[in-house]
C-alpha cells in the first residue's frame, strides 16, 4: 500500500507535532472540528471535565432557538451524535453515574430540537432514539435507587410530548429491578384513580382534540392512554402476560390485529387454547394474515391438523396466497398433492379477480396456466395496473409471447385512452416490444393481428403526437 495512503498507521508516522500543526490548521474555520478537539482534550484530563463540556454544549442547544435549515442540518446532526458518543463512549466505561445523568439530560433536549428542525426523514430522530437504547448497559452500573429511579421515569413518560423517551421503562427494567417496577405501577395507579384535570383551551383548539378522542373528553383519553401503556410495559417487563392482556378491554380484543398480537403471547407462553379463544372472538371483518397464521400455529399446537388444513384451504379460495396453498399441500399424503394443486389452479383460474389470479399463477410459478387466464380473460386486464403487468410480460415474453403481447396492448390502450402522456415513452416501447414478439406469434386467434392492431392505433389515436413521435 502506498505510504501516501491516508489511514491512520501513515498519519501517525508524520508525528504528534506535525500532526497537532495540521489540526489546528484544517479547524481553522470550523466550529465542528475545534468542538470536537476540544472533547478529546477534555477527555484526555477525565471524564468529570469531558462531562462538564458535554453538559455546557448540551445547555447551549437547548437554549438554541434558530430554526435549523437544510444547510445546517448535518452539522446539527453530527454535533448531536458526537455528544452523546461523548457520553455513552468516553464518559459512561469511567464514570457510569455521570453518564447517566447526562445520558438523561440528552434525551431531554429532544422536543427543543424538533422544534426547531424539519425531521420529516427521521434522521435527527434516529440520534436521539439511539442514546435511549445506551440506557440498558449505563443504568445498570450507575447503582441508582430503584425508588428514585421509579419517580423519575414516571415523569419522563407524563412529560413524553414527541415519543422522545419511548420504551422507557422496557430499557430501564433492569435498573429498576423488581422494586423499581412495583413502585412505579403503584405511582401509575395512584394516577388512574385521580381526577382528571380539566384544561380549558381556545375554543378552536377543544373542538379540534375533541375531534381527535374517542368520547369527546381528550384529557380523560390521554389518560387512559397513558395507563394503559405504562401498565403494559411494566408488565411486559415482569413476565407477567395476563396483566398485560388485562389493559386491553373487552372491545379491544376483538379487533383482529390486536386479537393476533394477544394469541402470540399467549403461544410464547404455551397456552394455545387461550390462544385459540381470544382469537375466536374476534370480528370476522377485518380479519388479516397474521390472524390467518396465529389461528393456524396453534391449531397446529394442539395437534388439530384436521382444522388447520381446513382453515388454510378457505383461506386460499378467499385469497389465492400462495403460502397457504403450499403449507396445505405439504401436509397431503403423495399423490393427493397434484389433485389438490389442479383443483386450486382451477378455482384460481375462475377467480372474480382477474389481478389476484394472474399473481397467484406467476407467484406459484405456472406460467402457462397465466398465459392461458390472459387469453380467456383478456377484456379484464386492467392496464393502469403497470407494477403488476410489466414483470408480466417480461416473465411470459420468451414461452409465451402471445400472452405477453396481450398484456403490453392492455397497457398501451389504457395509456392512449386515458391521455397518460407521461406514459407515453413506455406505451410505445411496449408496443416495440409487440412487433419484436409478431414474429414468433402464427395466429392471434380472435384477437387482430399486430399490424391490424398498429393500424387502428393509428386512426383511433391519430391526434396524439407526442407518442407517435416516440414510436419509429
Amino acid at each position: 500500500m502506498s505510504k501516501k495512503t491516508l489511514n491512520q498507521a501513515n498519519l501517525a508516522a508524520l508525528g504528534a507535532h506535525r500532526l497537532a500543526a495540521l489540526l489546528i490548521e484544517v479547524s481553522t474555520g470550523s466550529a465542528d472540528i475545534k468542538r470536537r478537539l476540544r472533547l478529546e482534550l477534555s477527555h484526555n484530563l477525565g471524564p468529570e471535565e469531558l462531562a462538564r463540556d458535554v453538559r455546557k454544549r448540551l445547555v447551549s442547544i437547548r437554549r438554541s432557538t434558530s430554526f435549523v435549515g437544510w444547510r445546517k442540518r448535518k452539522a446539527l446532526i453530527k454535533d448531536l451524535t458526537t455528544q452523546a458518543e461523548m457520553i455513552t463512549e468516553k464518559i459512561a466505561p469511567e464514570a457510569p453515574a455521570e453518564a447517566f445523568e447526562l445520558l438523561w439530560q440528552f434525551i431531554e433536549i429532544a422536543p427543543s430540537v424538533y422544534e426547531r428542525v424539519d425531521d420529516s426523514r427521521g434522521d435527527v430522530g434516529d440520534v436521539f432514539r439511539t442514546a435511549l437504547s445506551g440506557f440498558v448497559d449505563i443504568a445498570q452500573r450507575a447503582g441508582l435507587d430503584p425508588q428514585a429511579l421509579a419517580m423519575r421515569v414516571w415523569d419522563a413518560v407524563r412529560d413524553n410530548r414527541y415519543g422522545e423517551f419511548d420504551g422507557i421503562i422496557g430499557l430501564l427494567a433492569p435498573a429498576l429491578g423488581d422494586a423499581g417496577l412495583e413502585q412505579l405501577k403503584t405511582l401509575v395507579m395512584l394516577h388512574k384513580g385521580a381526577p382528571v384535570k380539566e384544561v380549558r383551551d381556545h375554543a378552536a383548539l377543544q373542538f379540534l382534540r375533541d375531534l381527535r378522542s374517542s368520547g369527546g373528553n381528550f384529557a380523560a383519553d390521554q389518560k387512559t392512554r397513558l395507563v394503559k401503556m405504562c401498565l403494559q410495559e411494566i408488565a411486559a417487563a415482569q413476565g407477567d402476560i395476563d396483566a398485560y392482556i388485562a389493559q386491553y378491554s373487552a372491545q379491544d380484543l376483538t379487533r383482529p390485529r390486536i386479537a393476533a398480537k394477544v394469541a402470540g403471547l399467549l403461544a410464547g407462553a404455551a397456552r394455545p387454547q387461550d390462544a385459540l379463544d381470544v382469537l375466536a372472538g374476534a370480528d370476522p371483518v377485518g380479519r388479516d394474515a397474521d390472524w390467518d397464521a396465529a389461528y393456524i400455529a396453534n391449531l397446529l399446537a394442539l395437534d388439530r391438523v384436521a382444522e388447520a388444513q381446513s382453515h388454510r384451504w378457505e383461506v386460499f379460495c378467499e385469497t389465492l396466497d400462495v403460502h397457504s396453498l403450499r403449507d396445505y399441500l405439504k401436509v397431503l399424503p403423495d399423490f393427493d398433492d397434484i389433485e389438490f394443486e389442479d383443483a386450486a389452479k382451477a378455482h384460481a383460474a375462475q377467480f372474480p379477480d382477474m389481478t389476484v389470479a394472474l399473481r397467484f399463477f406467476l407467484d406459484w410459478p405456472d406460467l402457462p396456466s397465466a398465459a392461458r387466464l390472459i387469453q380467456d380473460r383478456a377484456s379484464e386486464l386492467d392496464g393502469d395496473l403497470y407494477q403488476i403487468l410489466t414483470p408480466a410480460a417480461e416473465a411470459l415474453r420468451n414461452r409465451h409471447p402471445f400472452a405477453a403481447v396481450l398484456v403490453w396492448r392492455a397497457m398501451i390502450d389504457h395509456a392512449l385512452w386515458d391521455g397518460r402522456s407521461t406514459r407515453y415513452g413506455h406505451a410505445a416501447d411496449h408496443l416495440m416490444d409487440c412487433a419484436a414478439a409478431d414474429a414468433e406469434i402464427a395466429d392471434y386467434g380472435k384477437f387482430l393481428s399486430h399490424d391490424a392492431y398498429v393500424a387502428r392505433l393509428r386512426e383511433v389515436h391519430r391526434h396524439k403526437s407526442s407518442f407517435w413521435a416516440r414510436v419509429p
